[in-house]
C-alpha cells in the first residue's frame, strides 16, 4: 500500500475508535437523510485519497448504469472530520443510506442501532477474507474490499550475514530465534537499533500492532468467551510476560522507545536491521532492495503468529429509507472486479481469490502474494464488542506506560478493572 494511504487508513482509525464511543450515546432508530426520490446517498472518508475516491466513484457510476430504479449519490469527507459528521448524523437520526466504517468499529455501530444487517450476501461474502467481513451477534453487518497485514522486513543479505536463519510461513522465528537475531544484528553495529517496531506511531496503531503479539503469548485484550471481562486474559502470566518482553525490548536497545515518524524511511536508509511494519511499505522496500527485500512471517510467541485484521468496510443504515436500493448496491459492488479494481487502487491486499488474480503482484507466486498468505494465516480481528474503542484506548495507554517503565502486572490489572467496568455499564454483552 502506499504510504501515504497506509498512514490515512490509520489516522482514520484513531478518529474512528473515539467517534464509535459517542454513537453510542446516541438515541436508537429514527429517520433518514439517506434516500430522496430513488437517490440513495453514500458517505466515504475518502475525500483525501483520491485514487480510492475513484476507485469507488467508479463502481458507483457502473450501478448507476445498471438500471433506472436507483441512483447512488457519493458524498466524500476529508477523513479528518467523517466520523464526527457520522456522530452528528446518527444522533440527529439523518445517516446516509451507505457509509464505509472502520471494521473494528462495527460491533460498536451495529449494537447502537446505526447499521442493518446485510442480505443476500451470504453465499458471496463466504468467498472473502473472514477479516473482511464484518460481524456482530451472528449477523453480517459490512464488508470491504480489502485488508492489509503485518510483517517482519529486513534484507536477505544481512541476515545471511549475521549468520541467522530466514523464517518462512510454516517455520517462523521463536521468541528465542528472534532474539538472537536481535543480539547477532546488534553485534554487528550497522545499525542504530536491531529492530523497528513502529513505536512512534499513534492511536489506533498500538492495538492493531501489538495486541497480536499478547495473543501470540497467549493473552488477549478481553475474555471473547461472552466478552465479559478482561480478567485473566488481559492480565494473568501470560500477559505479564508479553509485558516484560516488549519492555525487555526497549530497555536492551533492541527497539527505540519511541521511533522516528517515518520508520519506513529510517529502514531502507540503514538505520535498523528488521522493521515490523505493513505491507504498504513493501513498495518503498523493494524500490530500495530489490531481490534483496525479505518479507517475514511475524515472531511466533508460544501460540503462533498473530497479526492484525479488518480495515474499512461498508454497511448500509439501519434508517435507510430505501433498504432494497442499498442492498442491491451492495450486492453489486461486490463482484470481483470491483474488489480486484479498489485493491488495484490502494495497493491493498484483495478480498477474494478471483480478485487477487486480476491484481498484479498479488496473483499466485506474485510479489504481494505473501502478504495475502500472512493475511488469511494469520489475522486476528479485534474483539468483536461494542467496547472496542474503549478497548483499544485502554490498552494504547497501558501499554505505552508499559514500554515507558510502569510495572506490568499493576497496569494490566488496572487495565482490565477499566475495560470490565465499561463493558459492564454499557450493558455489552448479554
Amino acid at each position: 500500500m502506499r504510504k501515504t494511504t497506509s498512514r490515512a487508513l490509520i489516522a482514520a482509525a484513531v478518529v474512528a475508535a473515539t467517534a464509535a464511543l459517542s454513537l453510542t450515546g446516541c438515541a436508537k432508530g429514527g429517520g433518514s437523510a439517506g434516500t430522496s426520490g430513488g437517490q440513495l446517498v453514500m458517505w466515504t472518508h475518502n475525500a483525501g485519497n483520491k485514487a480510492e475516491l475513484s476507485a469507488i466513484e467508479a463502481i458507483v457510476a457502473d450501478f448507476n448504469k445498471s438500471q433506472s430504479k436507483y441512483t447512488v449519490k457519493v458524498q466524500a469527507f476529508p477523513q479528518d472530520s467523517y466520523n464526527q459528521s457520522v456522530t452528528a448524523a446518527a444522533a440527529s437520526k439523518k445517516l446516509p443510506c451507505i457509509l464505509d466504517i472502520d471494521g473494528p468499529n462495527v460491533p460498536n455501530w451495529a449494537w447502537a442501532g446505526y447499521l442493518a444487517p446485510l442480505t443476500g450476501l451470504d453465499s458471496t461474502l463466504s468467498k472473502f477474507l473472514p477479516s473482511t467481513v464484518g460481524k456482530y451477534d451472528g449477523k453480517t453487518y459490512s464488508y470491504g474490499f480489502y485488508d492489509v497485514a503485518l510483517a517482519m522486513m529486513s534484507r536477505k543479505s544481512t541476515l545471511e550475514a549475521a549468520g541467522i536463519r530466514i523464517p518462512t510461513v510454516d517455520s517462523p522465528w521463536t521468541k528465542a530465534e528472534f532474539q538472537d537475531a536481535l543480539d547477532k544484528l546488534k553485534a554487528t553495529g550497522k545499525f542504530q537499533y536491531p529492530a523497528d517496531f513502529s513505536t512512534g506511531l499513534t492511536g489506533e496503531w498500538w492495538p492493531y500492532a501489538y495486541s497480536p503479539f499478547l495473543q501470540s503469548a497467549g493473552g488477549d485484550l478481553i475474555d471473547r468467551n461472552g466478552y465479559k471481562t478482561a480478567d485473566g486474559v488481559l492480565n494473568g502470566s501470560e500477559a505479564v510476560d508479553w509485558a516484560k518482553w516488549f519492555r525487555g525490548l526497549v530497555t536492551s536497545n533492541d527497539i527505540a522507545a519511541k521511533s522516528g515518524s517515518d520508520p519506513v524511511a529510517d529502514f531502507v536508509n540503514g538505520k535498523t536491521g528488521i522493521l515490523y511494519d505493513g505491507g504498504w511499505a513493501a513498495e518503498q522496500v523493494r524500490a530500495q532492495f530489490k531481490d534483496d527485500a525479505v518479507f517475514l512471517p511475524s515472531v511466533d510467541l508460544g501460540k503462533g503468529p498473530k497479526i492484525g485484521g479488518a480495515s474499512w468496510q461498508w454497511g448500509v443504515s439501519k434508517t435507510c429509507g430505501d433498504t432494497a436500493g442499498a442492498m442491491a448496491y451492495m450486492k453489486f459492488a461486490a463482484a470481483d472486479k470491483y474488489v480486484a479494481e479498489v485493491a488495484k487502487a490502494t495497493g491493498t491486499i484483495p478480498a477474494t481469490d478471483a480478485a487477487a488474480a486480476m491484481v498484479p503482484g498479488y496473483q499466485a507466486g506474485g510479489d504481494n502474494a505473501i502478504f495475502r498468505e500472512f493475511s488469511k494465516k494469520f489475522a486476528e480481528v479485534r474483539p468483536v464488542t461494542p467496547g472496542y474503542p474503549f478497548i483499544a484506548t485502554t490498552f494504547t495507554k497501558a501499554a505505552q506506560d508499559i514500554v515507558n517503565g510502569a510495572d506490568p502486572k499493576s497496569t494490566l490489572d488496572q487495565a482490565v478493572k477499566d475495560i470490565d467496568a465499561n463493558q459492564k455499564s454499557n450493558n455489552y454483552f448479554k
